[in-house]
């Protein structure tokens, strides 16, 4: 493995402190008084507006068009409408998109392209009818148009009347009397009448407008919220469509992974123990040439040779257990990490807490994960001692390695644990990795038990 523990100093520096310019002090006021100010809730805020007039224009073009092909389903011309009116949808979903994503900051994955097997505007038409993301564009583009007035009018009659009466003081005192009447009318009949002109009303108003201005973002955020969940639920791929890609990139990873080791395991062979079997039998050749007018030099030569077949013997008993070890097949995990851990640089306590052994499959993915980050223990972490413990939780294989080393690992692009994080990845396991600069290190691995 490549990745080297204690590395990256650069991006993990910094003091940590702001200075005293705007966004010292901004920070260090309450969020109710700070969310006002904030560029995420005047975003917010807008978003809101806008959704409005898109909610209008989806709307009045999907029941338009809906409402038209449906009618027109009697002859053949509905058919072409209605396609026309998903497909549309589709479009006003990608405005949609892009508008959350500027605004609200969602990223939201296209959804599953049409798939059609033929070409021409009948199969083309047919994939969009058949398309389950059509219809969810579409019904986002009908359930929309009312959430957006609803939304629409909360925020804006919250936030008008949240800076109007905050700043009433201001324009009382700019208009003290304006069209004959002191102050706002708070209430007024054909007899009675009450107006806000006095400080003490002044003031009770500023402060009720405060608190309007205060909550305004956070009922923002609150609608928004319901707007994220519209465009994760119904302009995004399907859960199944995204557990599809998923499959794929995976399938992916796993064949990448076999040809790096089918390539890895020629190369060694090549380089390691075919190499000397050549070297051998020359030697072997050159002895029986010898072995009549120097018999001495021939037993030496011979000798070499026995030397070289113990080597070729040893490198290939290095590569049958780095392809899967005998120990593993016939004794588990537990005997099999032992051995992993007798051949680390830094003492390594194994503690293996499992009542029946998973699937091979896994078993062997488990011990190749503990002998790379073994192998990244004994080559950087500087470390004094280390431990390896695998347990089961419902149905996951835990693993965890730890050590007191110098830190600083990470799953970072390029690295051996990003490497170690697809593979496990690929068939649905995670790895995460815990190593602040200085340490200690604890690496997590949790994979699929299938017994």
């Amino acid at each position: 493995m490549a990745t080297e523990y204690g590395h990256g100093y650069g991006h993990r520096g910094g003091s940590g402190f702001r200075g005293a310019g705007a966004d010292g002090w901004r920070h260090r006021l309450p969020a109710p008084l700070r969310a006002p100010f904030e560029a995420r809730s005047w975003r917010e805020f807008g978003y809101v507006m806008l959704g409005l007039p898109l909610g209008i224009l989806m709307f009045t073009f999907a029941v338009t068009m809906v409402s038209l092909g449906a009618g027109l389903l009697i002859t053949f011309l509905g058919v072409p409408v209605l396609a026309a009116a998903l497909a549309g949808c589709r479009g006003l979903g990608s405005l949609e998109r892009a508008r959350a994503r500027g605004l609200l900051g969602v990223e939201v994955a296209e959804p599953e392209p049409l798939r059609t097997r033929k070409h021409g505007a009948m199969a083309w038409m047919g994939a969009v009818l058949k398309s389950g993301a059509s219809w969810r564009h579409l019904l986002y583009a009908v359930v929309q148009f009312p959430w957006s007035v609803f939304s629409f009018v909360v925020a804006l009659n919250f936030w008008a009347y949240g800076w109007a009466l905050l700043t009433y003081p201001l324009w009382f005192w700019v208009f003290p009397m304006y069209g004959g009447q002191d102050g706002l009318q708070l209430y007024g009949d054909d007899t009675h009448s009450i107006y806000l002109d006095n400080p003490f009303e002044i003031t009770v108003t500023a402060l009720v407008g405060l608190l309007f201005t205060m909550a305004t973002p956070w009922i923002v955020r609150a609608l928004t919220t319901v707007d994220r969940l519209m465009v994760r639920g119904l302009l995004g791929p399907s859960r199944l469509a995204t557990r599809v890609v998923e499959l794929e990139s995976d399938r992916g990873v796993v064949v990448d992974t076999a040809a790096a080791d089918l390539r890895r395991i020629e190369r060694d062979l090549h380089d390691g123990a075919q190499a000397r079997l050549v070297s051998l039998a020359m030697d072997l050749g050159l002895a029986k040439e010898k072995l009549a007018e120097d018999p001495e030099a021939a037993a030496r030569m011979v000798d070499e040779a026995h030397g070289e077949v113990k080597t070729a013997l040893q490198e290939l008993r290095d590569l049958a257990r780095g392809i899967h070890p005998a120990v593993l097949t016939d004794r588990g995990l537990d005997a099999a990490l032992s051995a992993v851990a007798s051949r680390c640089t830094v003492p390594v306590q194994v503690e293996v807490d499992l009542a029946a052994r998973p699937a091979p499959a896994i078993e062997g993915i488990a011990y190749f994960t503990v002998s790379e980050l073994l192998q990244n223990i004994s080559k950087h972490s500087r470390a004094t001692r280390a431990s390896v413990d695998v347990w089961r939780v419902e149905n996951r294989l835990m693993i965890q390695v730890c050590d007191n080393g110098v830190g600083g690992a990470g799953v970072s692009g390029g690295s051996g644990l990003a490497g170690l994080a697809e593979r496990l990845d690929a068939v649905d396991g995670i790895l995460v990795v815990d190593s602040p600069v200085a340490g200690p290190t604890r690496v997590t691995a949790e994979l699929p038990w299938r017994g």
